[in-house]
């Protein structure tokens, strides 16, 4: 097999200590981005499962069965398993405000101390559901800076090159510059993977923090009246609840 004179490999052997650089952090920024991209995708995927169990709390014949059916779709807790966490911690709020009525939140409303309980419990999970996104914005804005930085300094060399020997015909000038361009296509290679996950992942978490604001009512409900809502339908998120 015939080696290509202007390829990857050829960039590599006569590129400086700069377009190596380049190299390597593009590198780095790939393994971390998709790194996240599977890690997050797991995650996302059980926290779904975890949220079709939630529809079947409601079926259970007691709190602690349902506890138990959310603890079975996956055996993590605390925010980990958001749910499970949502029902723990409503369920300590309450038991918490009745045996501290001589304290200053036993002067508070039980719907607005479990209110408070609850939407502290969404914000802890939502702050894990949102953890390493923050990379694949990075990596998804700055990648191809990155790479052009790369072709800009590449063609810098080439053009120097050039002149110092001299001769500007067609294979002298594209070859240098066609190795350069390859810094810009490893940037957009780095950065439109992880700007699709990171958009993937948005959505999917959305669609989680939807369901857990709507578990999270029916359990403020339920904490109240000691029955779960009549109807799952019309839902008020927690957020606007008063």
């Amino acid at each position: 097999m015939q080696e290509n004179p202007y390829g990857i490999a050829a960039l590599w052997a006569q590129g400086d200590f700069v377009i190596k650089a380049v190299a390597v952090m593009l590198l780095l920024m790939s393994v971390a981005s998709w790194s996240v991209i599977v890690i997050r995708a797991i995650s996302l995927w059980r926290l779904k499962r975890i949220s079709r169990a939630s529809n079947d709390f409601w079926h259970a014949q007691s709190f602690v069965e349902g506890v138990r059916i959310l603890s079975s779709a996956d055996s993590a807790t605390g925010p980990l398993n958001p749910f499970r966490y949502m029902a723990d911690e409503g369920q300590a709020a309450l038991d918490h405000h009745q045996s501290h009525q001589q304290d200053l939140h036993g002067n508070l409303p039980l719907t607005e101390w479990l209110t408070s309980c609850l939407r502290g419990a969404i914000d802890e999970s939502a702050e894990q559901m949102q953890k390493g996104l923050a990379i694949l914005a990075s990596v998804g804005s700055t990648a191809p800076f990155v790479g052009l930085f790369g072709t800009v300094w590449g063609i810098y060399h080439a053009l120097v090159g050039i002149g110092v020997s001299g001769q500007a015909s067609i294979d002298k000038v594209a070859g240098p510059v066609g190795e350069a361009l390859i810094m810009t296509a490893f940037g957009l290679a780095v950065a439109i993977p992880a700007v699709l996950g990171y958009n993937a992942l948005q959505r999917g978490n959305k669609d989680v923090l939807n369901k857990m604001h709507r578990f999270a009512h029916q359990l403020h409900a339920y904490f109240l009246t000691g029955a779960a809502p009549k109807s799952s339908k019309v839902v008020v998120p927690l957020k606007e609840a008063k």
